[in-house]
């Protein structure tokens, strides 16, 4: 996973009939990598992988992220290994600490997030390496498991995190970092300050993409799929861009998001989405690639993603 390479994220709400068109589509149509979520309450992530693995012959399927939380190490790592034994060197495992709110409903949110994180991905990347294991954690603690049949090639575990503390763990203790929209390079600088990581790390970006000749009809389609940003949640992201304050002040004189994305520049649309005619976006990619990205990640906008994946492909 250390080469540059671009992917295309399965949206989380793709009516269940267009799963296996879309994976086979972007397989098709040259993307290197599928990406699968695991946001409560669509789908799971380890089923749409596998039928995401099935139903293609060689494009990585990644699944960005699985909540560690409401999940056991051992079988966490079981399922992987199954994975990564039926689809050799094809499987990308991502995992997190998941979305406090999503972690409140479902009544399992640790009382400390970084310790939970870091005990698991050093769990699973011991296990997915075939090695036998013994922890007694505060979170973790299994007693001697070892896979019976370790794939050939263990599938990368990432950390899918966003604050400084969290990067830091994925640094130390993860095979790479999965960043969530919005990724501008500033934001990947800062992050990558952060991970510090001794040896080869991947970092794949997410990123709302629409491309179109005319540039306004992609910044138009993309728009909406911004509304989010000018919450707390994503403050990492945009914390380090120049009109960081601009932004703050526009988000807080907005009485909704939709009136608050409907006001966003232009400018600041182009920033914070992968939008534009195939020429710019590719040269958005290489921007991102350039600053430490290893994998660009499309996320489709607009009502139909598996109509996008034609033009999303042109910035290939």
């Amino acid at each position: 996973m250390t080469t540059a390479t671009v992917g295309i994220m399965l949206p989380r709400d793709l009516p269940a009939h267009q799963i296996v068109p879309f994976v086979q589509k972007a397989e098709q149509l040259g993307f290197d990598e599928v990406w699968v979520v695991e946001d409560c309450f669509f789908r799971g992530g380890f089923a749409q992988a596998a039928v995401s693995l099935a139903s293609t012959q060689h494009i990585r399927v990644g699944i960005g992220i699985l909540p560690a939380p409401v999940r056991n190490a051992a079988f966490t790592a079981l399922e992987a290994n199954t994975l990564a034994e039926i689809y050799p060197g094809r499987l990308i495992l991502g995992i997190g600490h998941g979305m406090p709110e999503w972690m409140r409903q479902v009544g399992d949110k640790p009382a400390s997030i970084l310790t939970m994180l870091d005990e698991q991905l050093t769990a699973l990347r011991t296990l997915l390496s075939g090695e036998k294991l013994e922890v007694d954690g505060r979170y973790v603690r299994i007693n001697g498991a070892q896979l019976e049949t370790p794939a050939t090639i263990a599938p990368p575990v990432l950390a899918g995190v966003r604050g400084p503390k969290s990067l830091a763990v994925s640094g130390r203790s993860a095979d790479g970092t999965i960043l969530a929209e919005p990724v501008t390079p500033e934001y990947l600088v800062a992050a990558l300050a952060n991970i510090d990581a001794a040896g080869p790390h991947a970092v794949v970006t997410y990123n709302v993409a629409a491309v179109d000749d005319d540039a306004s009809v992609a910044r138009d389609r993309a728009r909406p799929a911004l509304d989010a940003l000018g919450e707390p949640d994503w403050a990492p992201h945009i914390d380090p861009l120049p009109f960081a304050e601009e932004f703050a002040a526009l988000r807080a004189r907005s009485a909704t998001r939709a009136e608050f994305v409907a006001a966003l520049p232009d400018e600041w649309v182009d920033a914070l989405a992968l939008v534009g005619t195939p020429d710019r976006v590719r040269e958005r990619i290489a921007e991102l690639h350039a600053s430490g990205a290893t994998s660009v990640v499309f996320i489709p906008a607009g009502a139909d993603p598996l109509a996008q994946l034609d033009s999303l492909a042109r910035a290939l």
